[in-house]
């Protein structure tokens, strides 16, 4: 057996042509393209063709009118449900059984309906029962104006732009926890829903795609406290995580927290402020602490502050990032049904000897 790593850290499983995060340069790269060029030139929907038809055509399409059933409002929740429950359906075959083209059309129609559906829930959650009309939302441009005419029946354009630029910034990122989860059900062959619903549950918890709920509390706390030195550190010295700082990737600045600084301000966030001056401040003293780390802003700190720009309630933002990563992750089950290979790695046993039932 080749050599233990725990949570499977550096263990290489995959050869990928979808992303490069460059470790040390501070670079993203979608299919060689940088985001950096990316954002502001094309919409989210020409990102995620980028990503799986490796053009930006045809890109994602709008979605089909789809009235998801039995919503709580719990969007991610919602999302994960419904999801899964679209591969029967709409009868969809296994991945096993099909084509690489039906495959994609499986994907190109799931994510459209995914953000569809969380743009459903997000209504509700906000108490109303009604939905928009079909065709006041088809009138939306692209990807993240139908998204908020569905939401709320409006679309602010800076509200619409702070989406787009954020949906983007996390596409892909290569094999982080949901996208393997992703390829390891495509990897037995299940149909596309099974694979983008069971994403969806492993981008749920906060150490992956939840961190973003967690930095707007932390930047209220910073704004009502007499001095912001005074409170990391006391947030620090009582052992409790800073969200938003450190990547288990990156050895410079994540460059999608460059791009959402950016786009923070150009938005005038009225929190930038303090979020600049939170970041300032958190990563001196994180370097004072932990000089031989390098502990640099990550996406989910300014991923906060562009949501907030958007009045997307922090309880939404796993739900967000499923939105985004659904480019991603259909890139990945693609790859993974060309690859043909079942994910099976072993476990190292460390329990008890051979025992008898009576010492147990």
């Amino acid at each position: 057996m080749s050599e233990f790593k725990p949570g499977l850290e550096g263990v290489v499983a995959f050869e990928t042509e979808i992303a490069e995060p460059d470790r040390d340069g501070g670079a993203l790269r979608y299919r060689g393209i940088d985001i950096e060029e990316l954002v502001g030139s094309v919409p989210f929907e020409k990102v995620w063709g980028v990503l799986v038809d490796e053009s930006t055509e045809p890109g994602l399409p709008p979605a089909g009118d789809y009235a998801a059933p039995d919503l709580t409002g719990r969007t991610p929740s919602d999302l994960q449900t419904v999801a899964s429950r679209l591969g029967a359906e709409w009868g969809l075959r296994q991945l096993i059984d099909i084509s690489n083209e039906e495959a994609k059309e499986d994907l190109r129609r799931l994510s459209a309906t995914m953000i569809s559906v969380c743009a459903q829930s997000a209504r509700l959650a906000d108490g109303h029962a009604d939905r928009v009309d079909p065709a006041a939302v088809a009138a939306g441009e692209t990807t993240a104006e139908r998204f908020l005419l569905e939401w709320r029946g409006e679309a602010d354009p800076a509200h619409v732009r702070a989406i787009d630029t954020y949906w983007i910034c996390t596409a892909e990122h290569g094999l982080n926890a949901s996208t393997f989860t992703a390829r390891i059900v495509a990897s037995t062959g299940a149909d596309c829903a099974a694979a983008l619903s069971s994403a969806v549950g492993a981008l749920s918890g906060p150490l992956h795609g939840g961190a973003p709920a967690r930095v707007l509390p932390m930047l209220d706390g910073a704004a009502a406290a007499p001095s912001v030195e005074q409170y990391v550190k006391d947030l620090l010295d009582h052992g409790e995580r800073l969200m938003g700082f450190g990547h288990r990737v990156y050895r410079a600045e994540d460059p999608r927290a460059r791009l959402l600084r950016r786009t923070a301000k150009d938005l005038g966030s009225p929190r930038f402020d303090v979020a600049e001056e939170l970041e300032q401040v958190a990563l001196a003293e994180l370097h004072a602490r932990k000089p031989d780390r390098v502990l640099a802003t990550n996406v989910e700190f300014w991923s906060a502050v562009v949501l907030d720009v958007a009045d997307v309630p922090p309880q939404l933002a796993p739900a967000m990032f499923a939105c985004s990563r659904t480019a991603g992750w259909s890139a990945h089950v693609l790859e993974q049904k060309r690859l043909g290979r079942l994910v099976r790695p072993s476990a190292l046993y460390v329990g008890p000897g051979a025992r008898s039932l009576s010492a147990a």
